[in-house]
């Protein structure tokens, strides 16, 4: 599976990468979570949108771009787990970055590494890194989107339709990539998100990433791209 060269131009795709991940969680982030202050959103809720932000735009975005520049899966995997363990450090040293974390959980940690597994995982089953790259997309697009619109209108974290509707529509388009098996694991993404049962930041990647793989192998007709 490891091949030195695929390993090596990894390696230097991801360097950039990362530092753009970091500058999105340690100034762009910020800079959302002071902007919402300043229009009067509290605390708790400003930290929504930070982390919303990191999503969407650390997240989200690269992930897109694994299909287009990667060769394998290890080095995105790695980078998820130094990831997970920058954003676990804070909480273990009692010295949180107040616009992305909060004392009460560690979701972003689940986050990071869900993302390595779903892409680790799916290149197994689909070689052009699509299959783990949705549940991500999900999760970062989809969830993303969830928690901005609740957060706009009630300025807290709750899990209401008008969020889940929201998902849903962004999940569906994200789905259409592996056609009929994207959609029906875009309506199991967002029945996980709007559960409240386990952290979303694990059930919506899992779900999804588990219903994709079902389908492609036993129904690989339903995972034909519509685009």
């Amino acid at each position: 599976m490891l091949i030195l060269d695929y390993f090596l131009h990894d390696i230097w795709i991801t360097i950039p990468l990362f530092f753009w991940v970091l500058f999105v969680m340690k100034i762009v982030s910020r800079w959302v979570y002071d902007f919402a202050i300043k229009k009067n959103y509290p605390p708790d809720s400003a930290t929504y949108f930070g982390r919303k932000t990191i999503h969407i735009l650390a997240s989200g975005a690269t992930a897109l771009l694994i299909p287009i520049l990667y060769k394998e899966p290890i080095i995105p995997f790695l980078s998820a787990i130094i990831l997970a363990i920058y954003t676990y450090l804070p909480h273990r040293k009692n010295r949180l970055y107040n616009w992305y974390q909060v004392k009460e959980n560690k979701q972003e940690v689940n986050f990071s590494i869900m993302w390595g597994v779903s892409i680790l995982i799916g290149w197994f089953f689909d070689r052009t890194f699509w299959l783990g790259v949705i549940p991500i997309l999900f999760m970062s697009f989809g969830d993303g989107i969830t928690g901005i619109i609740r957060n706009i209108k009630y300025k807290k974290r709750i899990k209401a339709w008008e969020g889940s509707l929201g998902m849903f529509f962004i999940c569906i388009l994200i789905g259409l990539r592996m056609g009929i098996a994207g959609i029906i694991a875009a309506v199991f993404a967002t029945i996980a998100e709007k559960s409240d049962l386990i952290d979303d930041n694990i059930s919506v990647p899992i779900v999804s990433l588990i219903t994709l793989i079902i389908l492609k192998s036993f129904y690989p007709s339903l995972a034909q791209s519509f685009f």
